[in-house]
């Protein structure tokens, strides 16, 4: 087993504790030092102890005098352009890791801020109108909504705060100034953490801090402030950008703070920290029409709708404009209708000024990442780039014997129309013919990605089957590169040996371990290959009890790891067609254990189970008592164990290379891949 175990300093930049110090490499919030350990009114640092500085909040809770990164209303001269802000408006994207919390925030603003009367029946979680996010308790699109605070419209993007969806934050930090970054009270910043603020702080963004769950227990808000503010240095932030406002909030009760001990009734601190540090919108009111596309949705009356946010000049409803491309190449339409978000609905407007974010219709063709420009001297602005996929599957129709008895679609031509669709709006997503006619390459995030689109078609009655999922390697100067993930595993002490042991077989290099609160509780945290990762969730869950939550989310291109036996077990097979019976069910479940009760229909090649030992076995699950070994005494009763229930998710990381999942809007089955026995 192959394990590192390192504690690495976030002050490893200083010359102290770095001998190949530069000053060159210093992050910008080092180069002016004497500024920042002089105190700011937002932030206090100290220096403690002279041989091992360290770097730590002060004690004292930090005050609401100003936010150093709130700009004034001002009209400056950029080339030959005239930019003025609009004071009327702000746009913010609440963003975080998965389940600190987000989107219960945002249900505690919405209500605040009057969106629905005091006598309506309103849901929880409110933006998560998706029956696949409710479902899952998370969030997996994009949404828009807004709120007005003191006469000042505050449009907020719901994001997704799974890493598999970060395509769905890349595109729509375009069309914020600022960001609300919010993060657990215990466990800290997290992966999907990281990656959000690095791309926020790329954009120029500020971001203002919330510390949510507030009122946990375990709560330790020094040291979550101490590790994001460690985490913007690490990232490279500017003065201004470390310079953040912190927000204590408890956004199940609606509450929020300046300090973690005094919170106010309401989530008025909130919302004036939105006012004071979220930059009003830069925009060139007289200049020419631009505004990027960066989301689409769908209305069965209405047509496709392009959001987005308009950048310069006035959009007017019935104008004609030009849409373009980055490639410079342009077509004309004309605007049939235009919304802007007020409260929780789009609301019909003639016109919407630069700064604001706004939906059109009547443009059949549109696509993300186009601009809706001028129709005389439009021109296109930067395209919308999201980070490349890692992780493949290969789509093809059904080919088991019980194709077309659940399923609507089920023809080639029905899944390629599918799957070119979603490319329309799935940004992150890559889609390519494949060896076949019937077969097709899906390139995502991660295999989330691809299983929420796989969940999506059965629901809209598409029939097909699935293969394992595989990373996507690349090959520069001769050397074969694969993607790295960090993975992060908050466990139990009494479970860690089982679950380090786990990672090490996968390749997982341990960089850091912490304690996590008073609840016994260990982060350890590894970079590991991607294909380390297939099918590890179950195989932690298993040796934690159920117990550990895993997180992961993508670093970087490195070395091939080496070979890695990712399943020690192999399948069990069915015999024949026909329907499994007790009799033969109980034999059979001294092999290993099943996936499929008695009275269920199978079919030749179908995996009912899993063997205890590597190795696949065929075996007749539907094998009958002979009439003639009737007895006259009571026939003995037959006790069966209770089958395994897989999930999708489930299916996807426990099948191999030979194998493949049949997925229908009513069953998900596995079987042995036919083309594969015919090598053989």
């Amino acid at each position: 087993m192959e394990m590192t175990v390192g504690f690495r300093s976030p002050l490893s930049f200083l010359p102290q504790n770095n001998p190949n110090f530069s000053p060159r490499e210093a992050p910008p919030s080092l180069r002016l030092a004497k500024e920042i350990f002089g105190g700011s009114p937002c932030l206090g640092l100290a220096i403690k102890g002279s041989k091992n500085p360290a770097i730590r909040l002060r004690s004292s809770r930090r005050t609401a005098t100003r936010c150093s990164v709130s700009s004034t209303t001002e009209i400056t001269s950029v080339g030959k352009k005239k930019l003025m802000t609009r004071r009327d408006v702000r746009n913010i994207a609440i963003v975080a890791h998965v389940d600190h919390g987000k989107t219960t925030l945002v249900d505690a603003m919405l209500k605040q801020a009057k969106v629905f009367r005091d006598n309506q029946v309103v849901q929880e979680r409110i933006m998560d109108s998706n029956d696949l996010e409710r479902e899952r308790g998370i969030t997996i699109l994009s949404k828009n909504t807004s709120i007005s605070y003191k006469g000042t419209k505050i449009n907020i993007i719901d994001t997704p705060g799974h890493s598999d969806f970060g395509g769905e934050v890349e595109r729509v930090l375009n069309m914020v100034e600022g960001v609300l970054l919010v993060v657990d009270s215990v466990e800290g910043p997290m992966p999907q953490t990281r990656f959000v603020l690095k791309k926020a702080l790329e954009y120029g963004h500020a971001v203002v801090v919330v510390v949510n769950k507030i009122d946990r227990p375990s709560a330790r808000p020094d040291f979550v402030i101490n590790s994001t503010f460690e985490l913007f240095i690490e990232l490279n932030a500017t003065d201004e950008q470390c310079d953040f406002q912190v927000i204590y909030a408890s956004g199940i009760k609606g509450k929020a703070g300046l300090s973690p001990d005094n919170l106010a009734d309401d989530l008025g601190p909130l919302f004036e920290a939105i006012l004071r540090c979220i930059p009003e919108p830069s925009i060139n009111k007289d200049g020419a029409l631009q505004m990027l596309v960066t989301n689409i949705e769908y209305d069965e009356h209405k047509g496709r709708i392009a959001i987005g946010r308009l950048h310069a000049g006035m959009l007017q409803r019935g104008v004609e404009v030009k849409v373009c491309t980055s490639d410079e190449t342009c077509r004309l339409a004309k605007i049939s209708e235009l919304f802007v978000y007020e409260n929780f609905t789009r609301v019909p407007a003639e016109n919407v000024e630069a700064g604001d974010i706004c939906a059109v219709c009547g443009i059949s063709d549109i696509m993300i990442g186009e601009t809706i420009a001028d129709k005389n001297s439009g021109k296109a602005l930067p395209a919308i780039k999201v980070e490349e996929p890692t992780v493949r599957m290969s789509f093809s129709i059904n080919t088991s014997p019980f194709v077309g008895r659940e399923g609507k679609y089920v023809t080639s031509r029905n899944l390629r129309d599918r799957l070119y669709r979603e490319l329309e709006r799935n940004l992150a997503m890559r889609v390519e013919d494949g060896e076949t006619s019937d077969t097709f390459i899906v390139s995502g995030r991660g295999t989330l990605h691809i299983t929420i689109l796989i969940e999506n078609m059965r629901r809209e009655a598409y029939e097909f089957m699935v293969g394992p999922p595989k990373v996507i390697n690349k090959r520069v100067d001769d050397k074969l590169l694969e993607p790295f993930e960090i993975a992060t595993v908050e466990v139990p002490e009494v479970y860690m040996g089982p679950v380090v042991e786990l990672l090490g077989k996968r390749r997982g290099l341990m960089f850091d371990m912490q304690g996590v609160g008073s609840e016994g509780t260990s982060l350890l945290k590894y970079k590991i290959p991607t294909r380390g990762l297939l099918g590890l969730r179950n195989a932690v869950l298993t040796a934690s009890r159920g117990t550990a939550v895993l997180n992961t989310i993508f670093d970087s291109y490195g070395p091939w790891a080496g070979d890695i036996s990712t399943r020690d077990q192999g399948s069990l097979v069915a015999f024949e067609n026909g329907t499994t019976t007790s009799y033969a069910l109980f034999s059979a479940q001294e092999r290993g254990q099943m996936f499929v009760g008695p009275g269920a229909e199978v079919y030749k090649g179908q995996i009912v189970g899993i063997h205890q030992r590597p190795g696949d076995l065929s075996l007749n699950v539907c094998k009958k008592k002979a009439a003639t070994n009737v007895r006259s005494n009571k026939e003995q009763t037959v006790v069966l164990d209770t089958p395994l229930s897989y999930s999708l998710d489930d299916c996807i990381e426990y099948i191999q290379e030979d194998e493949l999942v049949e997925v229908t809007p009513s069953s998900i089955r596995m079987c042995k891949n036919a083309k594969f026995a015919k090598r053989k």
